[in-house]
């Protein structure tokens, strides 16, 4: 069985910056509980190492825009939409998920920061 440090990346993980410099993706991490902060990062790991992945953790929104299906403690649930340009996974936007479908507004942030990349 490989160790951690012996299996290699498929992708590498990247943060949109905003034109200002900012990135509103890890801003959003970090103001997150350590716990949910850890599982965030477990299942981006996750991804980067194991590229493609499908449901249950990836599900594909629509052309180059998937989502990470994270499961927070206390029965709530986060979402981390991102695309992939070469080697690189870009994540555009997370959010903690309230309602059923995925809110019009995140899904609009995530394609207007995914034409700036």
């Amino acid at each position: 069985m490989p160790t951690p440090s012996s299996v290699e990346r498929v992708l590498f993980v990247h943060f949109f910056r905003a034109q200002n410099g900012r990135e509103p993706v890890r801003e959003w991490i970090r103001e997150l509980g350590v716990d949910d902060r850890k599982t965030i990062g477990e299942d981006i790991k996750t991804v980067e190492l194991g590229w493609p992945i499908g449901m249950p953790l990836v599900r594909k929104m629509e052309r180059d825009l998937w989502e990470i299906r994270i499961d927070l403690h206390g029965r709530r649930i986060a979402r981390v939409l991102f695309t992939v340009l070469g080697c690189q996974l870009v994540l555009l936007h997370g959010f903690i998920k309230k309602s059923q479908g995925t809110p019009l507004p995140d899904l609009s942030l995530a394609r207007a920061r995914m034409k700036q990349v």
